[in-house]
């Protein structure tokens, strides 16, 4: 299955949802990231200056690990193409308006959008009233 790449599709079936849960950004030093695979991370990415971890909070307060603020995690339940042109786009814009940072995770099927935690129910009624606004 390829997903979705129509825009208007993708943002009237979004459904977006606010899963359980606290998360952090953490990095640590690409000589070192063997040593954390076993804390399974969310999602890790390996950049010049080391890998980022996308851990649980209370996963990287258990282990020591220096953490980004809180954030919540918003998944896109539409099942997103990698190819799709717009989707990142009109979320960020919609959350910026609403004074929201996002930091946005493509994967395979959908999109997820970390959001500061005491923000979510915010970022969700947002994401929620673009997906409704292009369904009626």
């Amino acid at each position: 299955m390829s997903g979705i790449t129509d825009l208007d599709r993708l943002l009237s079936e979004m459904e977006p949802v606010l899963l359980a849960g606290i998360f952090v950004y953490c990095t640590v030093p690409s000589s070192e990231a063997d040593r954390w695979w076993r804390l399974q991370p969310l999602a890790t990415f390996r950049e010049a200056e080391g890998v980022t971890l996308i851990l649980p909070a209370e996963v990287a307060a258990a282990h020591g690990l220096a953490a980004s603020a809180p954030l919540r995690m918003i998944t896109l339940s539409v099942h997103s193409s990698l190819e799709a042109v717009g989707l990142t786009a009109a979320v960020a814009a919609v959350l910026t308006e609403a004074g929201i940072s996002a930091n946005v995770v493509a994967a395979f099927h959908h999109d997820h959008v970390f959001v500061p935690a005491e923000r979510a129910q915010d970022a969700l009624s947002a994401l929620q009233k673009l997906s409704k606004g292009r369904r009626s």
